[in-house]
């Protein structure tokens, strides 16, 4: 982590030393799809240290969405779609809330208590916002301003994964489709899932826009009249490269077809 950031031509956030923010991959992609994954890293810089957690913890869903970055890299393959990451733990500050919200620097995940984050200063909130929320989402901003101009970008799909069990709640879904006010992508995608194998699909499950989880699309998406559509995929079934081929391939028709139709 570093003191300034800029953003580079292509969109990408760039430090002055170190490692970008957001990382843009395959920026001249011919899909008018953007892919963002914005929980697709654990890392944490060496500024933070371990935020006080184990190396289990920061295996965990706590600090990133396992898999989900695979599916995502998978699918602006097959798509030839521009995907745009985070490169840093959402232990750090959750790029999928309002910098202002309370839980977008995590204190309590679920049962884990994030020491590293309590009691944090004004002027250390400032500075995370600062160098990974406005890196990233400006960033972010960039490139969509510059596909929309070109006439390439017809619609934004986030990428997540979410843990099986939840506070000691099973949870019955494989997929979930996320959707607000505009529901014709999930309704695609949904219509297009149902004619394969045999699945549980949530719809605004296991979450909804009403727990504050669209920030990114109503960012990127809504805002900008473009389509939105958070895909979570349950992250046992992704954490192999084969689960996330799987999915990836499962869901690139239906993304590509539902791209043409809106």
């Amino acid at each position: 982590m570093t003191q300034a950031s800029r953003v580079n031509a292509d969109g990408s956030s760039a430090a002055t030393a170190g490692q970008p923010i957001a990382a843009i991959e395959n920026p001249k992609g011919r899909s008018p799809i953007l892919l963002i994954c914005e929980h697709a890293s654990n890392h944490l810089p060496a500024r933070y240290g371990t935020l006080g957690l184990g190396p289990l913890e920061l295996e965990s869903h706590i600090a990133w969405d396992p898999g989900a970055l695979g599916v995502a890299k998978e699918l602006s393959r097959l798509l030839d779609a521009p995907l745009a990451h985070a490169t840093v733990s959402r232990l750090v500050l959750d790029l999928n809330r309002d910098p202002s919200a309370s839980d977008s620097i995590w204190t309590l995940s679920e049962r884990t208590t994030i020491t590293g984050n309590l009691d944090l200063d004004e002027e250390e909130r400032a500075y995370r916002v600062r160098e990974v929320y406005d890196a990233f989402h400006d960033a972010v901003d960039a490139f969509v301003t510059s596909r929309m101009e070109a006439g390439e970008l017809g619609a934004v799909v986030s990428i997540h994964s979410f843990t099986p069990v939840y506070r000691d709640v099973p949870r019955p879904w494989q997929i979930g489709l996320i959707f607000n006010r505009d529901e014709r992508y999930a309704r695609h995608v949904e219509a297009g899932l149902k004619h394969g194998p045999a699945l549980t699909v949530g719809m605004n499950e296991p979450y909804s826009p009403a727990d504050r989880v669209f920030h990114t699309l109503e960012r990127h998406a809504e805002k900008r009249g473009l389509p939105p559509l958070m895909i979570e995929i349950r992250n046992d079934l992704i954490r192999t490269e084969d689960g996330q081929a799987s999915w990836a391939n499962r869901l690139a028709p239906l993304l590509r077809e539902g791209a043409r139709t809106l």
